[in-house]
């Protein structure tokens, strides 16, 4: 069996990694379309302004991208040196996105970023531009393929487990590209990035105009964050809905754990806003609840039901006697490829051999597993509900309050009057940080939601580890989070040094010829 300690250690490193790099992915994602907004409006109207704007940001947008780069190689590697039984198992599915994303999208949009700063006076303004727009589509394509990577690791279609090789195959590559959950995934999170970058941007012309300097540079820069991210914000709202939709069909045991519903609840399920939650006890103590939206939401019917933990955890009990059956198949199979008795065992049962692997956790013999253990295994196919259940509302409460700012600050664009309103300006400054806190929440739902598999229902996450010693598991923990820590500060020091330099640096300031635009 493999250790407890080493699963939980190859999962923290992992974990740590990832989310150290997703604070360099969304503001990527979102910089990168302001940066084609502004310079559209450079092209179409010639005014110096846009251009300086185009290069300001743009300038913050590479020092953000450069150190998002360095993060995301490593992370990559990881699936080699922690997780090789992982990569061994699914590689053939899981690495062929994302050998399209390095070949497709990585190589055009670090090609492009290339030509954004050192093409400035060898390229025309339409060329420019175009390179620009394909700097942005290489980004977003980027995001992509990697989510489609994931979303297959939250629903894992277009591929079977062959017991002639051991390992999953794919069956249908379009069915794991057009797989909904990674398409949801996709727009979701993209989406999410467009509100970073939105906020980035708002938040330092709010700092601008506080302090009254490079205004009518910072009122243009404050207008279009505000609109960006007023669609952004909404997008996100919406697009959340079809992620929820999405996670009720395919990870019944994920929704369950967001809304703390240990009871299936009569069609269609409310909402739960808050509530006592007692895990010792499954069940809460109480809760506040809004009918029909739950139902609403997971299932777009009022007749259909959402399964409640208590009733998955049964189902879940099953699975697991099944499981047994197609983990003894399959050992026949090890040991005779022509054994047609076990074959026709196997195929009957092998949509539950991951939940019979889950034994494995406990015991080298799933023949061997007592009722306790089994009981174990089952309580483990439900992950802890009280941070699920939090993490997400604390996500929401911040889109909402995004919504909110993003709303005003718009509106005072188009009754001119931004720097008139001081406590807005300060409320944005604030707020910097909201969609970076609700980005990294997201994806806590998200990869905590699907524990205790990598592949949800195919394969558990204690038999993907490599077999590493501890030891050398704490000395990698500690220099991937010392030097992405390193990292971290870099880019604050660069990103508040070039910030406070503000766009003056570029000459900014030569637009007394050009309109202004009134507070």
């Amino acid at each position: 069996m493999i250790s407890e300690q080493l699963v939980d250690l190859s999962r923290l490193q992992f974990a740590a990694t990832a989310m150290y790099h997703f604070l360099f992915v969304p503001l990527t994602l979102g910089m990168v379309w302001l940066l084609v907004i502004m310079e559209s409006v450079y092209v179409m109207t010639g005014k110096v302004v846009w251009k300086d704007m185009t290069r300001f940001w743009g300038k913050l947008f590479g020092i953000n991208f450069a150190l998002g780069v360095t993060t995301g190689i490593t992370l990559e590697f990881q699936f080699g040196t922690n997780w090789a039984y992982y990569s061994h198992y699914v590689g053939d599915i899981f690495g062929a996105p994302l050998a399209i994303e390095g070949l497709m999208a990585f190589f055009l949009e670090s090609t492009m970023i290339g030509l954004f700063f050192f093409g400035w006076d060898r390229l025309s303004k339409t060329q420019h531009l175009l390179v620009t727009l394909l700097m942005a589509v290489g980004t977003n394509l980027s995001a992509l393929w990697i989510l489609i990577a994931n979303g297959w690791m939250q629903n894992p279609v277009g591929a079977e487990f062959s017991y002639l090789t051991m390992r999953m195959e794919m069956t249908d590559f379009w069915a794991v590209v057009f797989n909904p959950d990674a398409q949801a995934k996709f727009v979701h999170t993209v989406s999410a990035g467009y509100v970073t970058g939105a906020m980035f941007v708002l938040s330092i012309s709010s700092w601008y105009l506080l302090k009254r300097r490079d205004v009518e540079f910072a009122k243009r820069s404050f207008r279009v964050a505000a609109a960006f991210g007023l669609a952004s914000v909404l997008s996100v709202i919406v697009l959340g809905d079809e992620s929820g939709y999405t996670v009720g069909e395919a990870q019944q045991t994920k929704m369950a754990a967001l809304e703390a519903m240990w009871e299936t609840k009569p069609a269609p399920a409310g909402l739960t806003l808050v509530a006592s939650i007692n895990e010792a006890e499954q069940k809460n103590n109480w809760e506040v609840e809004i009918p029909w939206v739950m139902g609403l939401i997971g299932t777009r019917s009022i007749s259909k039901e959402i399964p409640g933990i208590h009733d998955i955890k049964a189902k879940n009990r099953l699975r697991i006697q099944e499981g047994v059956i197609a983990v003894n198949a399959l050992e026949a199979l090890r040991a005779n490829r022509e054994d047609t008795v076990a074959k026709q065992v196997f195929e009957r049962h092998k949509a539950d051999l991951g939940f019979g692997l889950l034994l494995k956790k406990y015991v080298n013999d799933v023949n061997a597993a007592t009722p306790d253990i089994i009981d174990r295994a089952v309580n483990d196919t439900v992950p802890r509900v009280t941070p699920m259940f939090w993490a997400f509302r604390a996500m929401v409460g911040l889109g909402f309050a995004m919504l909110v700012l993003f709303g005003l600050a718009f509106w005072s664009t188009l009754k001119m009057t931004c720097m008139e309103k001081p406590w807005l300006l300060k409320t944005a400054l604030w707020m910097l940080p909201a969609p970076w806190i609700a980005c990294e929440l997201g994806w806590f739902v998200a990869e905590y939601g699907r524990q205790p598999w990598t592949i949800y229902g195919v394969l558990p996450t204690h038999l993907s580890v490599s077999t590493l010693s501890v030891n050398s598991l704490y000395g990698s923990l500690a220099g991937f989070i010392g030097f992405y820590t390193v990292l971290l500060v870099v880019e604050m020091y660069l990103m508040v040094k070039f910030a406070r330099m503000g766009p003056g640096s570029l000459g900014t300031g030569r637009y007394e010829h050009e309109t202004p635009l009134h507070a």
